[in-house]
């Protein structure tokens, strides 16, 4: 059985060479991203926990890291749920207000809708295969994100800090999260 690859490209599978270019592409695309002082920086401010609000900041977190960005997510008031291991997994849709949902609004209050569109929104999440918030916040803390809690909500909100993912830089306030804003190349409030 040889393990030899042939270089010629068969059907849609992209060949040898022009994997190694892409490579290439990317690598000279990563360098151009970090400027004469070093690797560039995203400072992203997360305030919502509905489950559509989770994802946002997490995708952008895990894809700048992917690039080489050195990146901080500060969590502040419902976005503390996201970074709560149990609160995380059951983050709900709301339906009301949601001006893309496909219920009117009138339909949309009636008692028992939020969970129905979170469970639509949840059928649709797992028949795409698309990475859950768990996924997504083991993927960012192992790519170096920095998730950061902040203590003035956690005091407000009676939070445990034990019952934040392992990673979780807890006691961080807003002076810090404005000082790393001011550091910040890309500053982003989702």
């Amino acid at each position: 059985m040889s393990t030899d690859t042939p270089d010629a490209p068969t059907g849609d599978v992209p060949s040898r060479a022009e994997l190694a270019a892409r490579v290439d592409e990317l690598e000279t695309a990563l360098a151009d991203a970090t400027d004469e002082e070093g690797q560039k920086k995203m400072s992203i401010i997360a305030t919502k926990g509905t489950l559509d609000m989770a994802y946002p900041p997490l995708i952008l977190a895990s894809t700048a890291a992917a690039f080489g960005y050195e990146v901080t997510v500060f969590h502040t008031f419902w976005g503390l749920d996201i970074l709560h291991e149990e609160r995380s997994k059951n983050l709900k849709l709301s339906s009301v207000g949601n001006p893309n949902m496909p219920v009117p609004n009138a339909v949309a209050a009636l008692p028992g809708m939020d969970r129905v569109t979170t469970k639509m929104m949840e059928r649709k999440i797992d028949d795409n295969d698309t990475a859950t918030i768990e996924e997504l916040i083991e993927t960012s803390l192992d790519m170096g994100v920095e998730f950061q809690a902040c203590q003035m909500t956690i005091d407000l909100m009676d939070y445990d800090e034990e019952n934040f993912y392992d990673g979780v830089t807890t006691g961080v306030g807003a002076a810090t999260a404005l000082q790393d804003m001011a550091d910040a190349d890309i500053q982003l409030l989702v």
